[in-house]
């Protein structure tokens, strides 16, 4: 399955899946939810430099992924 992001003001809420990005609204829940996680722990840790730590985040997880 390919990964399609939210799409700006096409975003829907009825049905099982966003008509915007095809996505089922329990995916976009769980993905908010791993998302605020992650922004709740780069503010606990009072980073001065987030975008280094959401690219690690990203080529972290990237790497693991293709192991």
């Amino acid at each position: 399955m390919k990964f399609n992001p939210c799409v700006p003001n096409q975003c829907t809420e009825d049905g099982t899946h966003c008509k915007g990005c095809g996505r089922s609204h329990e995916e976009i829940a769980e993905t908010k939810s791993l998302v605020m996680g992650l922004v709740d722990f780069a503010k606990k840790q009072d980073y001065d430099n987030p975008e280094d730590f959401a690219d690690f985040i990203g080529k972290s997880l990237v790497k693991k992924l293709q192991a």
